[in-house]
């Protein structure tokens, strides 16, 4: 089955989310936004990261299928006070106005699915780099 990485949002969808995630070659593909929900899927480069992030009124789940790296969390962003190693299979889940990154510490790409509680991006936002998503002036 062929992966169609538009934004399907506001319409029924069914994706095989693990072939999704690990097919993306883009830093970040938006494949559904609706009114409550969004769902991304991300592909961080060796010794890349998400970025120090913190999302307001917006809680986050974030699944890692593939790769290996470690999870910064805390409630400033000189105080990121839980650190923890995530690989294969971990779910991440960030409380709303939690600080936050992910970094990649393997040799492969990290490559996580993340479901924003209330949209976060513009639907249909495809970054192809980390660079992107910094120049983007839609994000914040």
């Amino acid at each position: 089955m062929e992966i169609d990485y538009k934004d399907h949002g506001k319409e029924p969808y069914i994706i095989d989310i693990e072939d999704a995630t690990k097919d993306n070659n883009n830093y970040r593909t938006t494949i559904w936004t609706g009114e409550k929900l969004q769902v991304t899927v991300m592909s961080i480069e060796p010794g890349d990261d998400i970025g120090l992030e913190v999302h307001h009124g917006i809680d986050q789940f974030i699944r890692i299928e593939e790769g290996d790296g470690i999870c910064k969390m805390g409630p400033t962003e000189e105080d990121l006070n839980v650190q923890e190693k995530v690989g294969d299979d971990d779910a991440v889940f960030v409380p709303a106005d939690m600080w936050h990154n992910i970094e990649n510490t393997g040799d492969k790409p990290l490559k996580l699915y993340t479901i924003y509680a209330g949209p976060d991006h513009l639907p249909g936002t495809v970054h192809p780099t980390h660079q992107d998503a910094e120049n983007d002036p839609n994000e914040d």
